[in-house]
């Protein structure tokens, strides 16, 4: 049975309100977008301070090459993998390196004027330009085959409260930053938007546990097994956040030094959190376009599950001879990776609602970093890791090009999602159009 309004479905079945983020896109009930559509998704991870070259990049390029230390927990993905190496952020003017490397990353414009000092070059304020994920949720937007209740999803692990161009790579416009979420409980009550605090916690599945089963009867089987993997994932984002909420209050948290936050002992735990809600939410079809910030430019994290105490910008800087420092940083590189490959592997076994295959089939996920080496602060050979089948890029290769302007990057990953602009960002990066190589 198909319902013209969500008003009318609300009233024929008497149902609250609360039970409409779980069940609006199962297509049984004619209120989600065309399931004859692909739905096509992005996902841009970032991760701060640079990367270890050496223990980094393959050495060779094509589709024979081997994956080095960092990067080895996404072996199991390699042939969906592709490395590019030689792309580079060559967005210059007002701030430092880290600035522009974080606010420019992508919007692929400069900074506009402003009074936030950074290192040894001038001051800076936001960027001019809207970000490319930003720009992908307004043609997204636009279509009502594409149109999503969220558009777009920002999440963050440890980013600092405070709000400067190291804090922020998504802008809405110029001048507009967005600030990641990155709390999960904050992220769990805008995804399904009955959370009034953590003593909600207890009762949220009692309160639609009545309306899901008069749902049920009007729902294909499939849409039924769908709806009760939403209803188990809530269960278990339930316990788990009232069992973190618990421990948060028996344990003290102990005083970090300034721009650290105080959850930097528990981010293992808040990152596989957010990658849970990330990869339900894109299930459900709440959004297209995902982006998960960890910490910041300049972020000084202490990985202290790695057996690691220095901050990470502070290792960061150390020079090449110093192996100790470049050991810790490829640790600290590879954890990074372990979380891109557990947001994969995520991605590889939830099955696509209603259509064929893996989430990871239909979506594209982009691992990048503000800086290409951090004792250099160099923007060239801005890391980039893409994983996932879902901008058609051809997969399994290591890519290796000569300074080009990550402008074309951007334009590449907007053609890949339908969306053929002619430039973004800069003009004047954007000559030879999108990188051919890539399909």
């Amino acid at each position: 049975m198909k319902y013209q309004s969500r008003r009318q479905f609300l009233k024929e079945l008497g149902l609250s309100s609360a039970v409409l983020p779980l069940v609006m896109n199962l297509p049984s009930l004619g209120f989600a977008a065309d399931s004859g559509l692909r739905k096509q998704r992005m996902i841009v991870m970032f991760s701060p301070n640079g990367i270890v070259p050496k223990t980094y990049w393959p050495d060779q390029t094509g589709d024979k090459f081997e994956l080095k230390e960092i990067m080895e927990p996404l072996k199991k993905y390699q042939d969906q993998m592709l490395v590019i190496k030689g792309v580079a952020d060559r967005v210059r003017g007002d701030g430092d390196s880290h600035m522009r490397g974080m606010s420019c990353l992508l919007t692929g414009i400069e900074l506009l004027p402003g009074n936030i000092q950074g290192g040894s070059h001038t001051p800076a304020g936001w960027a001019s330009g809207l970000s490319i994920d930003q720009e992908l949720k307004r043609f997204l937007q636009s279509k009502k085959e594409t149109r999503t209740r969220f558009g777009s999803l920002e999440f963050g692990v440890n980013v600092p409260h405070r709000a400067d161009p190291w804090t922020r790579m998504v802008y809405a416009g110029p001048n507009k930053p967005v600030a990641p979420i990155d709390d999960p409980y904050q992220m769990f009550e805008k995804i399904y938007g009955q959370m009034k605090d953590r003593k909600s916690l207890a009762s949220i599945l009692d309160d639609v546990r009545a309306d899901l089963k008069k749902v049920r009867s009007q729902l294909s089987s499939s849409d039924r097994q769908l709806l009760e993997e939403h209803e188990s994932y809530v269960r278990q984002m339930e316990q788990e956040l009232k069992a973190s909420a618990e421990q948060k209050l028996a344990v003290k948290v102990p005083v970090q030094e300034v721009g650290i936050k105080n959850d930097n002992d528990h981010m293992p735990v808040t990152s596989k959190m957010q990658i849970d809600l990330m990869v339900n939410s894109l299930a459900n079809d709440m959004a297209r376009v995902a982006t998960l910030q960890y910490t910041n430019s300049v972020g000084q994290a202490r990985m202290k599950w790695l057996g690691i105490d220095d901050g990470h910008h502070s290792l960061s800087h150390k020079p090449d001879s110093d192996q100790d420092s470049q050991d810790k940083l490829t640790k600290i590189n590879k954890w990074f990776c372990e979380q891109l490959a557990y947001l994969v592997e995520k991605l590889d076994k939830t099955p696509e609602p209603n259509g064929d295959g893996t989430l990871l089939d239909n979506t594209l996920v982009v691992w990048t970093n503000e800086l290409g080496k951090g004792n250099s602060h160099t923007l060239n050979d801005v890391p980039l890791v893409l994983v996932g089948k879902g901008l058609d890029f051809k997969m399994g290769r290591s890519l290796q090009f000569k300074n080009i302007p990550h402008n074309r990057l951007l334009m590449s990953l907007a053609h890949g999602m339908g969306h053929h602009i002619e430039t973004f960002g800069k003009p004047d990066f954007c000559g030879g159009g999108v990188i051919s190589e890539l399909t």
